[in-house]
């Protein structure tokens, strides 16, 4: 029974996508401990040019996100890539999308929402 559930939700999710509905995404819980750059307690304010261990941290935070969107290289540069997820990540959490780094989003990337309907820019 458990099977046929699983099938009919895959095979429901698949369809969605090929028409190009939103389908959720989904996050790894708990992958704070897996991206080690900088301490949990350190949470700077980083914005687009930022560079750096915390960039890294927030990078590598942010590819907990299965799914289409995609894994960042940890390379510490805070480019357009590295912009377009945070503010993706933003939306599905009802957070302002600034693409800033901060508090909340902090937060979120620590504590990431299971699922998210936003569809990933293109």
């Amino acid at each position: 029974m458990r099977r046929n559930r699983l099938l009919t939700t895959a095979a429901a999710l698949g369809a969605a996508a090929a028409l190009g509905l939103a389908v959720p995404h989904t996050a790894a819980a708990g992958t704070g401990g897996r991206c080690s750059y900088v301490s949990s307690d350190y949470r700077p304010t980083l914005t687009y040019g930022s560079t750096g261990a915390a960039v890294r941290q927030a990078q590598c935070l942010s590819n907990a996100w299965g799914g289409v969107p995609p894994k960042l290289a940890a390379d510490g540069r805070y480019g357009d890539l590295t912009l377009k997820k945070v503010e993706w990540i933003q939306v599905c959490h009802g957070l302002p999308e600034s693409g800033v780094i901060e508090g909340r989003t902090w937060e979120v990337l620590y504590h990431p929402a299971l699922d998210c309907y936003a569809r990933y820019p293109d």
